[in-house]
């Protein structure tokens, strides 16, 4: 039976993902650190909004030019900080990093854009009256600890740990796999497991991560034209078809 914090992912191929969810404690740290961000932010604009009135004045430019500008920018700020850093940096905002969280998609694969978008733009509800306090009761109520927005773009948020114990898979030889494999055979299913695993796996347990990428060697291995290889050769293995499926296009 699986743990309540935890978002375990069954992919195509039997293989499972697992995912340790964040609750509300560790979201609202990386909250606090996000609003005072954006607080600093919001500090350097005023400042510059109303070191420009008497500049504006000078020139013969009404200062109403430069208070509109303020009240845009901050408009920019409270709404955009979220969706911005959370589509550059796959998922996370300055505060998410800090704290170890990231935003993912319910199958585990990183969010894009409208998924950023669309999330946060249901903050402005979750945070109702002022205090999270729709956030806050949403998350109760759901197994994944999703708040409206999560609901709408269909995302959670997730903790990522650093890897402990495991040998990175890097320490494999570079002659252990072919420097051309035969792609040919892979499906849009398996890369995208390929793609999940790779983007996770820093944030999987050792074991957990040695069973998952021997359970995609077994998989893809023979259809690539080769033998299936012990771990950590088998994570060179997975980067390498990653990497070449890429440069060649998925054929469908």
């Amino acid at each position: 039976m699986a743990s309540p914090d935890k978002l375990t992912i069954e992919t195509p191929e039997q293989t499972s993902l697992e995912f340790s969810l964040a609750g509300i404690g560790s979201r609202f740290l990386a909250l606090a650190t996000d609003t005072a961000i954006q607080i600093v932010f919001l500090l350097v604009l005023v400042t510059a909004a109303f070191s420009l009135i008497p500049v504006a004045r000078l020139a013969g430019m009404l200062s109403l030019w430069a208070i509109a500008g303020l009240i845009i920018g901050a408009f920019l700020i409270y709404e955009g900080y979220f969706a911005f850093f959370e589509a550059v940096w796959n998922g996370q905002t300055p505060g998410k990093r800090l704290a170890g969280l990231r935003v993912i998609k319910d199958d585990g694969r990183p969010i894009g854009v409208y998924d950023a978008v669309a999330r946060n733009l249901m903050r402005i509800v979750d945070q109702m009256p002022g205090i999270y306090a729709v956030g806050i009761v949403v998350m109760l109520f759901s197994k994944q600890s999703k708040r409206l927005g999560d609901h709408v773009a269909g995302t959670v948020v997730v903790h990522e740990k650093t890897l402990e114990g495991a040998r990175p898979f890097s320490g494999a030889s570079s002659e252990s796999v072919p420097r051309v494999l035969d792609t040919s055979r892979i499906s849009l299913d398996e890369f995208r497991l390929v793609e999940t695993f790779l983007h996770r796996r820093d944030s999987i347990g050792p074991d957990a991560r040695r069973r998952m990428a021997a359970g995609i060697v077994r998989r893809l291995a023979p259809k690539a034209g080769l033998s299936p290889q012990p771990w950590p050769e088998s994570e060179r293995f997975i980067e390498t078809l990653y990497e070449q499926v890429r440069a060649q296009g998925l054929r469908q």
